[in-house]
């Protein structure tokens, strides 16, 4: 008789409730008085059924229901016997994969000289003499073309219009958008449109016909002004917050037809995560602020260290749960970090790769070139073919190979793969000069992160559990 044991699951409280996050399937479990006896007993040894029933049945459970426990324990993977459960591999997706998003890089200049930007990271090669940096018409529109050819069976794709500063070639953003509802209206389709921007260049001509076309809007802002200020710069050394701020307050008293996003980049310099998020929230009136550790070699004097990142989660950790609070009354926070993960753990996502990079999402350059997503473009690292010729298929095919999670040794023992799978590629190329290297410099932080995001699951689904529909509603389309 095989005798049972733990399966591979971790641990998490929330609400006064005892879960588990269960690592093959990315499932929620909440355990139960019986469920919490039986595991308590399995924990570090190996029992058989007969072993459990008879300890049990001693402590007063009835037969039927320790027997009933085990058997749905069983199935749910939560314990295992003889060889356990044996996860299936993860399985590469079916070529070709339809197209879901396309980053348009409309320019790979800027008027601002932030020096953390990856425009000036170690993968990046100088532009070309003769090679184009603002992308024209045509070629816009042959990117609009490509995504709806190459979108078969999807009835809404998106473009995200991005530079360099986007609005240096409104021009073509505007042109682009009018053609692509046309071309979509044609093929029975919906192209939904964001764009990201500096703030720098908006005028009321721009942000009416923003809020006119849908245009979902992300501000790339480090916070109030000493912040921000630190690196967003123009090019003559002058901080940009002063003449951004009316700016962006025009742009969200204007365009009410969807929330407007910041993406706050955070440095060895800007970690004060709740500072920048009251001003960005309360002050300037973002519906949406989410924070992104700067992308670059460790030996730039803005690289966080482990220190700083364990000061981030920290803060982190805070928001989080002010978020729990405001969830718990039915009030929207806006901390897009806490919601974008719980959306992942909600729906059960587990992740064959960490994103969907040279997958259902491409970078497409001013030239035409075709990148791995847009931190890819005009690096030779991520190119996958041109516009014109298409997607070079086994470049495609060689880095979906190298980048699954299969591969990743240092990934198959980390409970949190399914919601990881390895980390961002463009931060293992930096890093390690490799796509499909594990960014094993993040992992405790995104261990620490998933779990307090699992407590605020646990708390909200505890408390207030009505509030988790909405994660339902934000499926991917």
């Amino acid at each position: 008789m095989s005798a049972y044991r733990h399966g591979e699951f971790h641990a998490f409280e929330g609400g006064g409730k005892e879960y588990l996050y269960l690592v093959p399937s990315a499932a929620i479990f909440a355990l139960e008085d019986l469920s919490k006896a039986v595991l308590k007993l399995l924990d570090g040894r190996e029992l058989t059924d007969d072993e459990i029933v008879s300890d049990l049945v001693a402590r007063g459970y009835a037969r039927a229901d320790i027997e009933e426990t085990l058997e749905e324990l069983h199935q749910a993977h939560v314990i295992a016997n003889g060889d356990g459960f044996v996860q299936p591999a993860l399985q590469a997706p079916q070529q070709p994969f339809p197209l879901q998003t396309v980053v348009m890089n409309v320019t790979n200049q800027c008027n601002l000289s932030c020096s953390y930007c990856y425009e000036y990271g170690e993968d990046r090669i100088a532009t070309p003499e003769g090679k184009t940096k603002f992308m024209s018409e045509e070629t816009a529109r042959q990117t609009v073309d490509f995504l709806l050819d190459q979108s078969p069976g999807r009835r809404v794709v998106h473009l995200t219009f991005f530079g360099g500063e986007t609005l240096l070639n409104f021009k073509v953003v505007k042109s682009t958008i009018e053609y692509a509802h046309n071309r979509a209206a044609e093929m029975g389709k919906y192209i939904d449109f964001s764009m990201t921007t500096n703030a720098t260049m908006l005028t009321p001509e721009i942000i009416n016909f923003l809020a006119e076309n849908n245009v979902g809007v992300t501000v790339s802002i480090d916070g109030p002004k000493e912040s921000n200020d630190q690196f967003r710069v123009f090019h003559n050394g002058k901080g940009s917050y002063d003449i951004i701020a009316p700016k962006i307050k025009e742009l969200i008293r204007v365009h009410r037809s969807r929330p407007i996003g910041a993406r706050v980049t955070l440095t060895a310099q800007v970690v004060d995560v709740k500072k920048i998020f009251r001003h960005l929230t309360d002050e300037m009136g973002f519906d949406e602020v989410g924070f992104a550790p700067v992308t670059t070699s460790p030996v730039r004097l803005y690289a966080i260290g482990n220190r700083g990142l364990d000061h981030v989660l920290d803060q982190f950790t805070e928001l989080a749960n002010e978020y729990r609070d405001y969830a718990l009354e039915n009030k929207h926070h806006g901390f897009s970090n806490v919601s974008d993960t719980l959306q992942e753990l909600h729906q059960g996502v587990s992740k064959a790769y960490p994103c969907g990079a040279g997958l259902g999402l491409l970078g497409v350059a001013p030239s035409g070139d075709i990148g791995l997503c847009h931190r890819f473009v005009d690096s030779p690292a991520g190119n996958l073919g041109h516009i014109e010729s298409g997607i070079d298929r086994e470049k495609q095919a060689e880095h979906l190979s190298r980048a699954h999670i299969n591969t990743k040794y240092d990934c198959h023992t980390c409970w949190a793969r399914p919601v990881c799978s390895g980390g961002c590629y463009h931060e293992a190329y930096v890093r390690y000069g490799d796509t499909s290297h594990a960014n094993l410099h993040y992992c405790d932080w995104i261990r620490g992160w998933t779990d307090v995001c699992l407590q605020i699951y646990g708390e909200i689904a505890a408390r207030n559990p009505k509030y988790l529909d909405r994660f339902d509603e934000r499926k991917a389309i």
